[in-house]
């Protein structure tokens, strides 16, 4: 489980899409360097997330670590787009013993989207994304004011556009110099996780409907969840 609160910014130093080293298991692999600061902690098989992705450690020293890469998560995620000389957000897990901002993240990326707009306000910054066409569904859980998960990043949408498939959010000036987003450019893929509550209370809601018990019971299950 991870907060949403980016703790640094790493810089992809290797990327293998065969690593048959021990720590690589004959599949594709990355190395995320400039990670000092996360890794005093650290342990094998521990759970860092990079850009919003639930990895685990299979290999690290004082300042880097390497991470395992599932077919199905490149197929999910922005990380196949990723190059050598590439910064990354990363995220250790949640410590219980810390003061819990942000919101709660699986890092389980459900799908990517393109940014299409960025505009400038003050010293803040608006970034809109637009969903894909077979992800559609997806933009039932994304309210305005709501949380959402954006490359790892805790934020708040402010203006959503079903019709459009769009979604907007603001980023403050000390945002900006902590995440990748500012560094992305019209056309980027970018990771997104939307709200895990809003996916429990609505399958809570479509379960009760289903079967057909009722307003009282639909109110009491999505109370409780």
């Amino acid at each position: 489980m991870f907060t949403g609160l980016v703790e640094h910014m790493g810089l992809v130093s290797s990327i293998q899409e065969l690593d048959t080293s021990e720590s690589g298991g004959n599949g594709w692999t990355l190395t995320i360097s400039n990670a000092a600061e996360i890794l005093t902690d650290c342990h094998l098989g521990d759970s860092i997330a990079i850009n919003g992705t639930c990895l685990t450690v299979t290999e690290f020293d004082k300042g880097s670590f390497k991470v395992g890469v599932a077919p199905e998560t490149l197929r999910c995620t922005n990380l196949g787009d990723l190059s050598v000389g590439s910064k990354v957000n990363l995220e250790r897990a949640m410590d219980s013993n810390k003061r819990f901002g942000g919101h709660m993240v699986q890092g389980h990326v459900d799908t990517t989207v393109e940014i299409v707009s960025i505009r400038p306000e003050g010293n803040s910054i608006w970034f809109t994304f637009q969903m894909k066409e077979e992800d559609k569904d997806k933009m039932r859980y994304i309210i305005p004011k709501g949380f959402i998960c954006l490359d790892g990043t805790s934020l708040t949408v402010c203006d959503v556009d079903d019709d459009q498939r769009t979604f907007s959010i603001m980023m403050i000036a000390h945002t900006q110099t902590h995440v990748i987003m500012p560094l992305k450019k019209i056309g980027d893929r970018v990771n997104v996780e939307v709200d895990m509550l809003a996916k429990y209370a609505l399958k809570s809601i479509e379960d009760a409907i289903k079967n057909n018990k009722g307003i009282e019971t639909l109110v009491k299950r999505v109370l409780n969840q």
